[in-house]
């Protein structure tokens, strides 16, 4: 006999394995949809010229270095007449724009026909310039009393320092003014406003937006 093996008639237990319970997928992972916030549009009203806002927003991004506040900018824009509202405030979030009225140089209209009929970046030229600035906070001159600075980034205007372009009040560019002349008056070069204009906009331009001047 053979020890540890059984014999022919033993007989072998069979182990049965119980059904195997069926699985249950995993639940599908939830879509998520990426929410898409779509900004406002840029002036909705249409107050603002195309050309003039698209050489702005261009300006925008060539001379983001000089420009870092991105909020809003500010367009003026020379091919309108005087006594017109061409001075705008343009919310770059909201897309709302704001509108004024600012004067042009008295050597860009020598005969005061109230249009801008041609553009210097030369000293003593009296004449307005156009192109990118960028506006360079509050100051206070001797003359002008209260205004806003700026620093103009072209070739076509990087002359404002130097020639004290700025932005400041005029009683030729206050409202009983354009009333009894039916346009505003005439400026050395600067960006005049209503006497009324000025404090708010001097507070809201501050230091590093963009003011784009163009005809």
């Amino acid at each position: 006999m053979l020890a540890g093996c059984a014999s022919a008639g033993a007989s072998v237990p069979v182990t049965t394995l119980a059904a195997a319970k069926p699985v249950a997928p995993p639940p599908p992972a939830p879509v998520v949809e990426a929410l898409v916030v779509t900004p406002p549009p840029l002036d909705p009203r249409g107050h603002v010229r195309k050309e003039l806002m698209e050489r702005a927003m261009a300006a925008l991004d060539i001379h983001h270095r000089k420009i870092p506040l991105r909020d809003r900018m500010y367009l003026v824009d020379f091919k309108k007449f005087s006594g017109e509202e061409r001075l705008y405030e343009v919310d770059l979030i909201a897309g709302e724009v704001k509108v004024l009225r600012t004067c042009h140089g008295r050597g860009s209209d020598p005969s005061h026909t109230g249009y801008a009929q041609r553009f210097s970046n030369t000293p003593d030229s009296n004449m307005s310039s156009v192109g990118a600035y960028a506006t360079a906070g509050a100051g206070w001159g001797a003359q002008q009393g209260p205004n806003v600075l700026l620093d103009g980034l072209e070739y076509t205007n990087d002359k404002a320092r130097e020639r004290a372009i700025i932005i400041h009040g005029a009683d030729y560019a206050d409202p009983d003014f354009l009333a009894r002349e039916g346009k505003l008056g005439r400026s050395y070069g600067c960006f005049s406003v209503a006497h009324t204009d000025l404090p708010e906009l001097r507070e809201r331009m501050g230091e590093g937006r963009l003011l784009f001047a163009w005809a």
